[in-house]
């Protein structure tokens, strides 16, 4: 990131530093554009009433799966008891077939496919979504799934730091030809309250811990289970290892570029993935589908909580206020 970029892109350092604070984009083209078309959302600015529509958001929650961003918004509606759970939630993005957006209250549930170029093609769209409709005081969460270094299977990571696979906390992208390197800092009173809000619960293990993006399921993260592979069991202990003592307490594909995208856009963002197995001991996993399931609702469960806790915080606020 160059000094310009981290200067205008400093990340907020508490909930209450939130106040009013917009949603940046970084782009000085969209001011004289007539329409901005979020071409894979099916929305659009002169197509659509975006402030009525998604003005209300304070919280986007962010996974690979279409079907567990909806299972989320399920499972949200019946914790902030606002809208009913057993109703049918429309897919806002029901005309395309790239992502899936659910909305209850001022929730967001966002689908963004696997990896960091359908991640950052999903943010690109969103940033300008939230930037459109005038949102305000907005935090992102990616829920998902990773593998664990060290960990018991199971285990909630909320990451400190996301790292490349080279173990820096840096995302790389070409642009023009040429290599521009951006901050991957994520919001560390954002972590540290999702930590306490797990302390609370009580339910499972939770870590802060850093976290390392890469660019393959297989190869990438030096898996010995893919159609190909040139190295041994030898070199991939030997890679993991150097990777757990760099800090690094899971693996996953997103993180790089959805923290230097929400640095960029002002958006206060975590991580919060579940470990599904440790590498370090194998590269499949050999549970049952229900302790799978059980596994994914874990992220879920502690953001769910979290939104739930800051909600009643606020209104609890504004009745003292009256």
């Amino acid at each position: 990131m160059n000094p310009e970029e981290e200067k205008r892109a400093t990340p907020c350092s508490s909930h209450a530093n939130m106040l009013h604070h917009r949603v940046f984009v970084r782009n000085p083209h969209l001011d004289v554009m007539k329409d901005d078309v979020l071409y894979h959302f099916g929305l659009g600015t002169a197509t659509h009433n975006l402030p009525a529509m998604f003005g209300d958001v304070k919280f986007v929650c962010v996974g690979g799966s279409p079907l567990r961003m909806k299972s989320f918004t399920e499972y949200i509606a019946a914790e902030i008891c606002m809208e009913d759970p057993e109703s049918e939630y429309p897919n806002i993005c029901a005309g395309m077939d790239r992502y899936a957006m659910y909305k209850v209250g001022p929730v967001l549930s966002v689908s963004h496919g696997m990896g960091i170029p359908s991640m950052a093609i999903m943010l690109h769209e969103l940033i300008k979504l939230l930037h459109h409709a005038h949102c305000e005081d907005v935090t992102i969460l990616r829920i998902g799934t990773s593998g664990g270094l060290g960990l018991e299977p199971g285990t909630v990571v909320v990451t400190k730091k996301s790292m490349d696979a080279t173990f820096l906390p840096k995302f790389e992208q070409v642009i023009l030809g040429k290599t521009v390197e951006r901050n991957t800092d994520l919001d560390q009173c954002l972590a540290e309250e999702l930590l306490q809000c797990s302390k609370e619960l009580d339910q499972f293990e939770t870590v802060i811990g850093n976290t390392m993006c890469t660019l393959d399921f297989y190869e990438g993260q030096a898996r010995l289970d893919g159609a190909f592979c040139f190295y041994t069991e030898k070199d991939k202990q030997d890679y993991l290892k150097k990777a757990h003592t760099a800090g690094i307490c899971n693996i996953e594909m997103e993180s790089t570029v959805f923290a230097a995208m929400c640095k960029l856009s002002g958006l206060r963002a975590a991580v919060v993935c579940v470990t599904l197995l440790d590498r370090l001991k194998g590269d499949q996993m050999n549970v049952s589908h229900e302790v799978f399931q059980s596994y994914q609702l874990r992220p879920q469960i502690l953001v769910g909580n979290y939104i739930k806790k800051l909600l009643k915080a606020k209104a609890v606020a504004a009745t003292v206020q009256q």
